[in-house]
């Protein structure tokens, strides 16, 4: 069984404080737009659940055997009837033009090829299908972008894979679609917006 037994364990604590100030807001204005059949990409502990309209469908992806355990006691916990697959977000079992929306929050920095994934994300998606996505990148900043990319190696292997300076914006618009609404935030005392929000469509 491969994963992250210690990240998964501790995931939920680290960012507790985050998603109560910051991230649980920006969770709901994309849950607000998931409606019908929604994938939730990985899914990690399952933190976009209680987000997601009670009518729609949700399909969970999540490779990490340890998050898709706390994400399944999350489902049970709420009450919500969650299809979940051990799939990579490269590589979706789903079939083509299947789902209505999809949901990447903080996963496109950890996924191994974002293009392949994207490219994932597009095959799935019905004709009219959003993608909505809340992700950190790269700072456009002369100083902490380059800090990004220095300590990139090792925070990949303290956090799952997470890789701090991925430009997403670039890669969602190099995988083919067009992005509709996107938003930039700032992050605590760093200069420059860390955080992307928005939604894009199969161009």
């Amino acid at each position: 069984m491969t994963g992250h037994p210690v990240f998964a364990a501790v995931y939920d604590r680290l960012t507790r404080s985050a998603e109560r100030n910051f991230l649980g807001a920006h969770r709901a204005w994309l849950g607000a737009r998931a409606t019908k059949r929604v994938l939730d990409l990985g899914a990690g502990t399952g933190a976009n659940f209680p987000f997601v309209s009670a009518d729609a469908e949700i399909i969970a992806a999540e490779p990490d055997p340890y998050m898709l355990e706390r994400a399944r006691r999350r489902a049970e916990a709420l009450g919500r009837a969650v299809t979940f697959l051990p799939d990579a977000a490269e590589s979706l079992s789903l079939e083509t033009a299947s789902v209505d929306a999809a949901l990447a929050t903080l996963v496109l920095c950890t996924v191994d090829d974002p293009a392949r994934a994207l490219g994932e994300i597009r095959r799935v998606l019905r004709p009219g299908g959003r993608l909505l996505f809340l992700e950190h990148v790269r700072l456009d900043h002369p100083v902490w972008g380059r800090v990004q990319d220095v300590v990139s190696p090792l925070w990949r292997v303290l956090c799952a894979g997470c890789h701090p300076n991925r430009d997403t914006v670039a890669a969602i618009r190099r995988a083919g679609f067009a992005i509709g609404d996107l938003e930039r935030y700032a992050f605590g005392p760093i200069p420059g917006p860390l955080f992307v929000r928005g939604e894009a469509f199969p161009a």
